[in-house]
Parts: C-alpha cells; sequence; structure tokens
C-alpha cells in the first residue's frame, strides 16, 4: 500500500468523522463542505482497498478496517505531538539567555560546569550574576534570574531546592601551623584567631549555626568577603580560617596551606540550584537544571 498516497489531511477528516459519527457535523467542524469529506473517506477506502464506515440502519459504525485505522492514527497523532515538542524545544534552545544567580564560593566549580552546556548551545547568552548570600537572596526574592546556586537556601520562601553537589567546610592553617598533624576538637581551637567570610554569606551562616550548636565561640579576628584574602592571609600567619574546600583547589599545600583535622569537621552543606515554585523555567533554565542534576561530581580546581 503506498504510503503517500495517504495525507495527513485525510487522516485529521477520517478521526474527525469517527469521532463525531457524522459526515455533516464533521464538515461543519473542518470547515469543509460534505462532498469534500466524502471525497477524502473514499480516497483512503480506495487506497487501503477495504471499506471505513457501514451503515446499521441509521446509524453509522466503523468497519473492522475503520477500527484499526482510528487506533493507528491516534498513535501517529501522539508520536506527532512528541514530534513537534521536540521541535519546540530545538528551536527554543538555539537561541535564548540563560540568568543564573550565584553565591561567591561557587564561582569555583560552576564555570567549569557551564562549559560543556555551552558548547552544546552556543547561541545561548548566559548572564552570571557573583555575590555573597544576602544579595543572592534578594535576586531570587525579586525573581531576577532563573536559577540561583547557594549552599544555604532561605527557609522562608517557597522554593523548589534540589542538592546536586557536595560542599565540604574544612578548618585551613598555615603549613606550619603547631596544629598540622593533630586530632582536635574546636574548643582546642577557642584561643587561635579566626578570619571568616562575611556576616550575610553563606559560609558564615553555615558555620555560625555550627558554632552555635555546640556553643563554641572563635575569636574572628576578620570578616572577609574575598576567599582568595582569607587564603592569602592564613597562608601569611594572620590565623585560622574555615573555607570550603571548593574555595581551596587541588592542592592547598602548593598554597601554603594545611587542611586540620578538627572534630564535627569537615562539616558538610550540598550545593543547591533553586528557583521560586512559581517560576516558569525558560527552555534553556530547564536543561542547565537537568545537566547540573546529572553531572559528574567536580573536583575542586
Amino acid at each position: 500500500m503506498p504510503r503517500r498516497r495517504i495525507t495527513f489531511r485525510q487522516l485529521e477528516t477520517f478521526s474527525t468523522v469517527a469521532r463525531l459519527n457524522s459526515f455533516t457535523r464533521a464538515a461543519e467542524e473542518l470547515h469543509l463542505t460534505q462532498p469534500a469529506v466524502s471525497i477524502q473517506i473514499r480516497q483512503i477506502s480506495e487506497t487501503i482497498g477495504l471499506s471505513l464506515f457501514e451503515q446499521n440502519g441509521r446509524e453509522m459504525a466503523l468497519t473492522s478496517a475503520g477500527t484499526e485505522l482510528l487506533a493507528t492514527v491516534r498513535r501517529l497523532d501522539d508520536v506527532w505531538n512528541r514530534f513537534e515538542s521536540a521541535i519546540d524545544g530545538l528551536k527554543g534552545l538555539k537561541r535564548g539567555k540563560l540568568r543564573i544567580g550565584l553565591e561567591m564560593t561557587s564561582k569555583y566549580f560552576l564555570p567549569r560546569m557551564l562549559g560543556a552546556f555551552c558548547q552544546r548551545y552556543p547561541e545561548i547568552a548566559i548572564e552570571l550574576e557573583i555575590a555573597n548570600r544576602e544579595k543572592i537572596v534578594a535576586r531570587l526574592r525579586d525573581n531576577e534570574d532563573d536559577l540561583y546556586v547557594m549552599s544555604h537556601p532561605p527557609a522562608d520562601m517557597d522554593l523548589v531546592i534540589q542538592p546536586f553537589l557536595s560542599n565540604e567546610y574544612v578548618v585551613v592553617a598555615p603549613v606550619a601551623h603547631r596544629t598540622v598533624g593533630r586530632r582536635l576538637t574546636l574548643r582546642e581551637l577557642a584561643d587561635e584567631s579566626f578570619l571568616l567570610r562575611e556576616v550575610g554569606s553563606g559560609s558564615r551562616h553555615i558555620i555560625d549555626e555550627h558554632l552555635q550548636a555546640r556553643g563554641i565561640h572563635l575569636k574572628v579576628r576578620l570578616s572577609l568577603a574575598s576567599n582568595e584574602a582569607i587564603r592569602e592571609l592564613v597562608s601569611s600567619g594572620m590565623g585560622l580560617a574555615v573555607l570550603s574546600r571548593h574555595a581551596l583547589g587541588e592542592h592547598p599545600e602548593r598554597d601554603g596551606l594545611a587542611i586540620l583535622d578538627v572534630d564535627g569537621f569537615p562539616l558538610t552543606q550540598p550545593w543547591s540550584v533553586v528557583h521560586l515554585r512559581n517560576k516558569v523555567l525558560s527552555l534553556p533554565a530547564q536543561a542547565f537544571l537537568d545537566e547540573l542534576l546529572h553531572s559528574e561530581p567536580v573536583q575542586p580546581a
């Protein structure tokens, strides 16, 4: 049977007649004349060599061939709908914009995770807003971006929160510090000077919660907004720090830093990708979200 002789238009006409059980009503719905509908049905019947409808008194019914064809048309309709969705997705991902808000420390790994995505979709423009937690939360509240990457999402908003990457906070000292190589408790470090991220950052929020739960107060010598500055000051001997493992690089000892063995550490708080629950994600945003959730673990840079 030559398939090219049966058109989508003919199949649409046939399924409409079968659904309405009437040539007249099908013609009205399709904005055709009744003879035009009859001609299309006859053309299909002639192509397959069997009748599609039969009269039972005043009622019209599908023949066995008609029943089989209707089931096939419905399957074709499902396949076509999936095809249209796929094409819409491909069209949407050819161009567009993806806006992501990042807590500062995520800048050490997320740009690398964007690399493969950018290679696949080079026409998509990427906008990254890198700031401390306080500013990122404000942007989230105002729905300024598509997605947000943070370690401590706010609890007072209706959010979709999906963890995707482990984030370990460790205690860091100069490589020649007296505590290096020893098993320690936080209380043993209570007299040490600490350099911590500024109040309002995700890191500081997590660290403060952990210390408060243990009833421990550290001597905070400086609060800084830069992980790089904290690393430099620790290596110079100004004090100890608590930093995300992602902010230390693969070989912290090369920068004059040592990770201490402290009870209660590493302190683990996963990185999560976040958006407002009522946010309608763009196709680029949904594609990148899927990529994040199925990505391989990222090693510290």
